[in-house]
């Protein structure tokens, strides 16, 4: 009678399926390595500055990334650059959607959102990325603001009644008609890329408001029976006299440029029922 070795036949099977695994091993390694894409490097020059750091001035920075490890959008170079290459590197973002407007900045010569920017796929050319321009740089890609939202508040964009004895008492209704005046208008998230790409903005910053604070002038609502005349008249000798330079910067489907003309018909016969009426 013969006798069969389990143990023996055990460790052949064992020793047997480890090299068919390594075998597979190898040929899936192999064909991988074949069906790799080959890399995609593009060079990102991002503006740098640290106020904080003695001696330091401002600078362009090169990051190499590969585009096939990286999302579609300059945005998502951005973040890549802070989270995987230097977490120094400092920008402001927030919905990636395109609404709060945080990410402006200037990409290779323009005024735009890094969240809707694409990368150009051209990996011979290098991707230029500055802060907005004609601002003051708090650090890397962060501009100042504060001079831009003061300008904001300072034309009280809200709805004011002369008479307020029934606010709150009942609803301030609309027609759909004047509810469509506002279209153009109301949709503008105040990314200020319109204005810091206006050349009268530049140069009279500290008294132009500038067509993006311009156009929330010209949003009226027949429900604010306040109104913003006085606003308009303060600021009509830099839309007039300085000849404003309308923008031609198109963003989120608005028209800044158009916006200033209207306002400037609209102070045209403003002076003149004004001049009538004296």
């Amino acid at each position: 009678m013969s006798v069969v070795c389990l143990s023996s036949l055990g460790r052949c099977s064992a020793v047997a399926f480890r090299s068919s695994a390594g075998m597979v091993a190898v040929r899936y390694a192999q064909t991988a390595a074949a069906t790799a894409p080959q890399p995609r490097i593009k060079k990102f020059q991002v503006y740098r500055w640290d106020p904080d750091t003695v001696g330091d001035k401002p600078r362009m920075q090169t990051f190499d990334i590969d585009l096939n490890t990286c999302g579609p959008m300059v945005l998502d170079a951005l973040i890549k650059i802070k989270n995987e290459m230097d977490g120094t590197l400092t920008f402001r973002r927030s919905c990636r959607e395109g609404i709060c407007g945080s990410c402006a900045m200037n990409i290779n010569g323009g005024n735009t959102l890094a969240c809707l920017n694409k990368i150009d796929t051209n990996t011979s050319k290098a991707t230029k990325i500055y802060p907005l321009p004609h601002m003051y740089v708090v650090k890397d890609l962060v501009p100042d603001m504060s001079n831009f939202y003061a300008q904001y508040k300072s034309i009280e964009p809200y709805l004011k009644k002369k008479d307020e004895t029934n606010e709150g008492k009942e609803q301030y209704h609309q027609t759909v008609e004047d509810r469509q005046k506002l279209d153009g208008l109301y949709e503008c998230i105040l990314c200020a890329c319109c204005s810091t790409s206006c050349p009268s903005y530049w140069w009279n910053g500290d008294k132009y408001l500038g067509p993006a604070v311009l156009m929330q002038l010209l949003y009226f609502d027949q429900r604010d029976t306040d109104g913003k005349p006085h606003c308009l008249l303060a600021h009509f000798f830099f839309l007039i006299v300085l000849k404003c330079i309308t923008s031609l910067l198109l963003l989120q489907g608005l028209n800044p440029g158009k916006a200033i003309a209207e306002i400037k018909k609209m102070m045209a016969t403003y002076k003149e029922k004004k001049s009538a009426s004296a």
